[in-house]
């Protein structure tokens, strides 16, 4: 590969290049043309010229930061800054497009490289302009890098502001009452953005100073059927549970059954998490804070989850080890926040299994004191009447249903993100949460302290952002936003509350795409509390475009069905000892790949190496890449996750 030459031979080299050694901490830099950003700790960073290069502690990988004077447009400067790489030309072009502006910029557009199915990494630039002037970042990381280091490479994106810029700020303003002109312009917005993005259905709801000022839903639960969604519908509100199972243990904190700095192991003894010396330091508020660098290693649940049990999910947490150091960096782990609501469970009901623990936990000290009686962990329950069918996007770019059943191999670690709810129970947990603890009708839920302390951030994840216990804080606006996301196949949500101004929302809808939906209307609604620069319908319109442009794209470089030669290079089984086994299905002329919890049809890529690379295509089930060697043994699939291969071998 062209990009594993070293870093410091990238550029022309000049009197004006320097390197500086890895800082100990986040550091403010500037590029040559002025333009703020952040070097994060214990990256290294070198000047040459234009550009600025930023190493990781992993030998190579770097992102680059290079100030093009003058070009004529995005792909232009793009150009240049790859020229200026030793008169190199850029790889092979997978897709570009317009992204939503931030920070001070006229314009940004971000481009994605296609490289060869073995190179294990990832290479994306995005251009970046201020008047006529332009500059571009190139990230070339390993995928180990991207996995483990995504709050730092998110942290010099973000950093990175044009010379001059002041951030937009809320603070010490007060928000606007969200009388009924202003609500009519947030439905209206969601109203117009929903088909742009292909989305069925969406629900939305907005509480102020305790009383709900909306709740309501637009378009259907299922495509090509009437139905509609409301304020009632069920939608799963996937990793939006974290929140909700750190409020069961804050019950649990609240009412002395132990503190958040208590040692799992004195809680459940037979607690295991990597080593001996790993599991002896994991405290409670560990389990929930994203800060362990436990990686997130979801291949396990994903495969397994069918035939797994809550047993089994705290049984696997022994096979994982933290690749950071406590506190170090984020990492997203859905596998320690589930643990810690069987941990809880089992301090409540120490008796009872632990999945039946925990949904009895949540009932008695969640769902039932707020009033929550619609939320479930009943699969059978939540889709039996009013709920929204998943949907995500064929190969060729139409909307269609996902299969349900994919869904369930979220039960057996249900605590990290198995909750189905509507809107109008989500503004009954924000209500508690604006009232610190308090009930509608004045009585105490929970005490303020346990309360609040998930709310106190355990690791940065970005600039002006950091993660609590369950919860995402933001600051980035000058006053704190308290939030947190859900994305399974098919589904998107998300929850936000302001506590300074006693505003809190919430945003279901069932389509992959909804994710789309969910920044814009977090700005939509801060404009009109605060009357902020109008960027949102911006946003909207920049993400339209590039849906547009891309959709489809995913069947680029495919064969769908899949090549009849090289799916003849197939076993008909496969085994993994972690992922258990893949019945390889031929079917009317496609070829499907059984998990045995849930099957998808997979398309096939054939590399310039030789290999062959099966590709799962089925809506809201798409991008598992398995790889065929170019040997002529097809006795192996392997797959990645970033940080770790999984092989499956051909099984007699």
């Amino acid at each position: 590969m062209r990009f594993l030459a070293p870093v410091f031979c990238l550029l022309l080299a000049t009197s004006s290049a320097g390197f500086s050694a890895s800082v100990a901490t986040d550091t403010a830099r500037t590029t040559a043309a002025g333009h703020a950003f952040i070097q994060p700790s214990d990256w290294s960073l070198t000047r040459k010229a234009s550009a600025i290069y930023l190493t990781s502690p992993e030998a190579g990988s770097y992102v680059a930061l290079i100030d093009v004077a003058q070009a004529a447009n995005a792909d232009a400067a793009v150009a240049a800054a790859w020229l200026a790489d030793d008169g190199k030309n850029a790889p092979k072009l997978e897709h570009q497009g317009e992204r939503p502006i931030r920070n001070g910029w006229d314009q940004i557009v971000s481009y994605r490289y296609a490289l060869a199915a073995d190179a294990k990494r990832s290479v994306f630039a995005q251009a970046l302009r201020q008047g006529k002037s332009w500059t571009v970042v190139i990230a070339d990381v390993s995928d180990a890098v991207l996995s483990k280091r995504e709050s730092q490479l998110e942290l010099i994106f973000g950093s990175l502001w044009p010379k001059g810029y002041v951030a937009e700020s809320f603070a010490g303003k007060k928000a606007h009452k969200l009388d009924a002109r202003r609500i009519a312009l947030l439905t209206q917005f969601i109203a117009d953005a929903q088909p742009k993005f292909g989305v069925p259905g969406v629900a939305i709801g907005v509480i102020q100073d305790g009383k709900v000022v909306f709740a309501g839903g637009f378009g259907v639960r299922e495509v090509g059927k009437p139905a509609k969604v409301d304020a009632n519908t069920l939608f799963m509100i996937a990793s939006d549970t974290k929140a909700l199972t750190t409020l069961m243990l804050a019950k649990q904190v609240d009412a002395g059954k132990y503190a958040w700095n208590t040692p799992v192991t004195k809680l459940l003894p037979s607690f295991r998490v990597g080593d001996a010396q790993t599991t002896a330091r994991v405290q409670m508020r560990h389990m929930v804070c994203a800060c362990t660098g436990m990686p997130r290693q979801d291949m396990e649940t994903i495969f397994e989850g069918h035939s797994g049990t809550p047993k089994s999910v705290l049984a696997a947490l022994a096979t994982m080890q933290p690749t950071s150091q406590f506190g170090e960096l984020y990492q997203y782990s859905n596998a320690m926040a589930a643990a810690a609501g069987y941990v809880g469970a089992h301090v409540q009901y120490p008796r009872l299994e632990y999945g039946a623990g925990y949904d009895l936990a949540m009932q008695k000290l969640v769902f039932d004191p707020l009033g929550m009686a619609s939320t479930t962990f009943d699969f059978a329950r939540a889709t039996r009447g009013n709920y929204a069918v998943p949907h995500g996007e064929t190969i060729d770019g139409k909307t269609a249903a996902v299969d349900l059943h994919f869904h369930r191999y979220g039960v057996p670690s249900r605590p990290d993100g198995g909750a189905w709810s509507n809107v109008n129970d989500m503004l009954r947990y924000l209500q508690m949460e604006l009232s610190l603890g308090l009930l509608p009708n004045g009585k105490r839920y929970i005490g303020a302290a346990a309360l609040l302390e998930r709310r106190v951030q355990q690791v940065a994840t970005g600039s002006g952002t950091g993660y609590g216990m369950g919860l995402k804080l933001d600051q980035s606006w000058g006053t704190l936003l308290i939030h947190h996301g859900g994305s399974d196949a098919g589904y998107r949500a998300d929850k936000l509350w302001l506590p300074e101004h006693q505003v809190g929302a919430v945003i279901l809808s069932n389509a992959d795409s909804g994710t789309l939906l969910r920044y814009p209307f977090r700005r939509r609604l801060v404009e009109l509390l605060f009357d902020g620069k109008p960027e949102a319908a911006q946003n909207i319109a920049a993400q339209a475009q590039r849906v547009r442009a891309e959709r489809g794209q995913a069947a680029v470089g495919l064969s769908a069905p899949a090549d009849p030669l090289v799916a003849g290079k197939l076993a008909n089984r496969y085994h993994s000892t972690e992922l258990g086994d893949i019945d390889v299905r031929h079917q009317q002329g496609a070829i499907w790949f059984d998990f045995g919890g849930w099957q998808s049809e997979m398309a096939s890529r054939s590399n310039s190496d030789g290999s062959v690379t099966f590709v799962s295509i089925s809506p809201g089930l798409q991008g598992y890449e398995f790889a065929l060697s170019a040997a002529a043994d097809r006795g192996l699939l392997k797959l990645n996750d970033g940080q770790r291969d999984y092989t499956f071998s051909e099984a007699k």
